[in-house]
This record gives C-alpha cells, sequence and structure tokens, in this order.
C-alpha cells in the first residue's frame, strides 16, 4: 500500500474508535446511568426498591442478549449490528417517554437495555479488526473508558433534565442513542475480514481452555473493582466522617485516574507484546493494595484512604487488557460472541457484589470484608493464562 493509501487507511481507524466510543458511550448512559432517575421515579410516587428496580432492568437485559449480538456482528458484520441495536434501543426510550406505571416503564426499560447491548461487543469487534496487535491495547483501553464517560454524561444531564420530567430526560437519552446509531452508519465501515474466516464455519476457540480462564480471571477481579466503586462513598461518610459533598470530587478524580490507568496497561501490553503478563501483574497489584486498605480500615489508619484511593484506580487498570486478550484469542470469525460472553459473565458477576459484600459488611465490618475480597485477585492471577 502506498503512504497515501497508509495515511488514509490510519485516519480511518481513529476515526472508527472515535465513533464507536461515542456509541458506546451513548448507550451506557442509559443502560448504567438510569439511578440517576430515580429521585424523579420517586417523585412520581414508586418506592425506593421499585425504583431501584426500574433503574437496574437496562443492565438486566444487556446481559440477557450481549452473546446473541455478539453472534450477529460475526455474522454479518459490526456496522449494521452496532447502528441497529443502538437506534432500535433509542426508539424504545423515546417511546417509553409516553408510557406511565412501573410495569410498562419496566419493559421499556428491559428492551432498551436489550437493544443497545449491541454496542459492547461490536464495538470490541471493530477494534480487533482496524488496529494492529502494536495498537490494540491502547485502542481497546480507550474503548472501555465510554462506560465510565457514559456514566459521567447521565450524571450531567439526567438530574437538571428531570426537573422538566421524567418524559424530557428519556427523550434525550433516546435522541442520545438514535444520533449515535446515525453517525456509525455514516462513519463506520467493517474491517476486512480474513478468507475463510466466516463466523459459522469457523472452528471454535472454546476447544481449548484459555478463553474459559480469561473469562474466569476477568470476571474474578470484577469482584474488587466492584466492591471499592459500590461502597466508597458509603464508607468515606459513615465511617471516616467526610461530608459527601467532600467524598464526592475525590472520588471522580479516583474514576478519572482509572480510566487512565486502563489506557496506560494497554499500551504497556503493546509495548510488551503480551495481554495476560500484564494482567497478571495488576492483579497482584491489585490483591497487594486491597491489602493494605484492608490492615488500614482494622487498625484504623489514616493509610486506609490513600489505599481506597489507590484500590479505585488498580481494580480498573486490567478491563481493556482482558476484553482485548480475549478479542485476539478468539479471531474474527468468533470475536462477537466471545465478547459477548466475557461481558455477560462480567455484568452477572457485578450484579452480585452489591448484596453479597454489603451483608458482609454489615456482618463483620468493613476490614474484614476488604481482607476476604483480597482472595479474588490472588486467584484471578493463578487464573490467567
Amino acid at each position: 500500500m502506498n503512504d497515501e493509501g497508509e495515511g488514509q487507511d490510519d485516519r480511518r481507524r481513529w476515526l472508527v474508535l472515535a465513533v464507536g466510543m461515542a456509541a458506546m458511550t451513548a448507550g451506557c448512559a442509559f443502560q448504567f446511568g438510569l439511578p440517576y432517575l430515580i429521585p424523579a421515579l420517586r417523585a412520581d410516587g414508586l418506592s425506593l426498591g421499585r425504583a431501584g428496580l426500574l433503574a437496574a432492568c437496562p443492565t438486566i437485559g444487556l446481559v440477557l442478549t450481549l452473546t446473541a449480538w455478539g453472534a450477529a456482528a460475526d455474522r454479518w458484520g459490526e456496522r449494521w449490528v452496532l447502528a441497529a441495536g443502538l437506534g432500535l434501543g433509542g426508539l424504545v426510550l423515546v417511546g417509553a417517554a409516553a408510557v406511565h406505571g412501573p410495569v410498562g416503564l419496566g419493559v421499556c426499560f428491559l428492551l432498551a437495555g436489550a437493544a443497545g447491548a449491541s454496542a459492547h461487543a461490536s464495538s470490541g469487534r471493530l477494534i480487533l479488526g482496524w488496529f494492529p496487535a502494536r495498537e490494540r491495547g491502547l485502542a481497546m483501553g480507550l474503548r472501555q473508558t465510554a462506560l465510565p464517560l457514559g456514566v459521567a454524561v447521565a450524571a450531567l444531564l439526567l438530574p437538571p433534565l428531570a426537573v422538566h420530567g421524567r418524559a424530557f430526560a428519556l427523550l434525550v437519552l433516546g435522541g442520545l442513542s438514535v444520533g449515535a446509531a446515525l453517525l456509525v452508519v455514516g462513519a463506520v465501515r467493517d474491517p476486512a475480514r480474513p478468507a475463510g474466516g466466516h463466523g459459522a464455519r469457523a472452528a471454535s476457540p472454546y476447544r481449548t481452555p484459555v478463553l474459559w480462564r480469561l473469562h474466569g480471571a476477568a470476571t474474578l477481579l470484577v469482584v474488587p473493582q466492584f466492591t471499592v466503586s459500590v461502597f466508597a462513598l458509603v464508607f468515606l461518610v459513615d465511617e471516616r466522617g467526610w461530608a459527601p459533598s467532600t467524598a464526592g470530587p475525590l472520588l471522580a478524580c479516583v474514576q478519572l485516574a482509572g480510566a487512565g490507568a486502563r489506557l496506560a496497561a494497554g499500551r504497556w501490553s503493546d509495548l510488551t507484546g503480551s495481554r495476560t503478563g500484564p494482567m497478571r501483574r495488576l492483579a497482584l497489584t491489585a490483591a497487594g493494595v486491597l491489602a493494605v486498605l484492608a490492615a488500614g480500615v482494622l487498625t484504623d489508619s489514616a493509610v486506609a484512604v490513600a489505599a481506597l484511593a489507590a484500590a479505585g484506580v488498580v481494580t480498573v487498570s486490567t478491563n481493556g487488557l482482558s476484553f482485548t486478550a480475549v478479542a485476539e484469542y478468539a479471531g474474527s470469525a468468533w470475536a462477537g460472541r466471545a465478547l459477548g460472553v466475557h461481558t455477560t459473565v462480567q455484568n452477572a458477576a457485578a450484579a452480585c457484589v452489591g448484596p453479597t459484600v454489603g451483608a458482609l459488611i454489615g456482618g463483620f465490618g468493613y476490614g474484614w470484608a476488604y481482607a476476604l475480597v483480597v482472595a479474588f485477585p490472588l486467584v484471578a492471577a493463578a487464573v490467567v493464562p
């Protein structure tokens, strides 16, 4: 290929990545950002429990359809699968603006999450196809920042929009998703597929234990990640006496640092030519930081707050590495399905962390709960292939 062609290809892949990130951000804004509508839902007369269940419906829908969307991307390509899912999810949200009653809203949120799940497998496949191995870790790390960006968008938009009514907030969320779908249609092109790589005929990579070990290790690492993120605010407020207005900015900085850690880990893996080596080392580092956190809490040491912030950064650093490793090992014919399975098991584990670890904290306190969670990254380091 001549220099001009190489330059065009270089610009195209970064454009595809940027649009894929925008699509993921729009999808994550309603899949994981609806908790910011809970006050508006309660203002409509719902109990906290029912409002919380409605906010969880998009995630439930996402888990149910991730693997199917991945198989569709393997079969028909990324561009139209990504656009169709986001567009359909956005239209459902627009329709939900006119729906009244918790049952109808719950069905709409479930369907919107199920449709928008297309973004998770399709955007990962785009990176596999468009980026060479030497840049793929960084690209996937950038893609993984879409989740916190989506939640941040929801945090910024939904509370002020909800002042004008729940319906207006849902219309804006739906419009963002439909707009992202149109952007995908206009700017994204499917990467070239190798000859003979058709998903329906290619041999399954699950014949060996490598993918299962990657899924298992990443799922184990979800436990410390969500243990830290879910309970960080309440720990600082209840155990350390911080005001929420003081704890919030600190935790926002931790989220930004965590996004930077994902990028750094991805670049590290590009330079070393290995995804699993850095993943294993970061898992061991997470175990060490969690051990310091547990000891700091049990001894009522001031180091606990610093360790909590460090844990919030290091426990999210492996996300992009595991996705990249799964996509690369599965290959272009199976990457969509493999990424769908990967995201499904991770979200299922994440859903269990809140109630399980919350019960541990209620029964034994934060220190012993953090100490027990140390085992998960240690086992994950051993499971990484």
